[in-house]
């Protein structure tokens, strides 16, 4: 037996109907902060590769990926 379910909501809707959190409030945080470092607003340049470090899932593969897109696809 074969049963298919569509289920037609936003991703707002999905959210809120498996109870999870809403995290927009963070994420605005934390693409302001990282809109004011690429804008060269932040203090210590270090911040924004500490920060990037810990959005990123694959470690120094996943920094050496954004690093090489910083610098405009420029290859090693």
């Amino acid at each position: 037996m074969k049963i298919n379910v569509e289920v037609d909501c936003t991703p707002e809707e999905a959210r809120r109907a498996i109870g999870l959190p809403d995290l927009t409030p963070i994420h605005d945080k934390y693409v302001e902060a990282l809109m004011g470092a690429m804008d060269g607003n932040m203090v210590k340049p270090e911040l924004l590769e500490t920060m990037m470090k810990s959005w990123m899932p694959m470690g120094d593969a996943g920094m050496q990926f954004w690093r090489k897109m910083f610098e405009g696809g420029k290859s090693e």
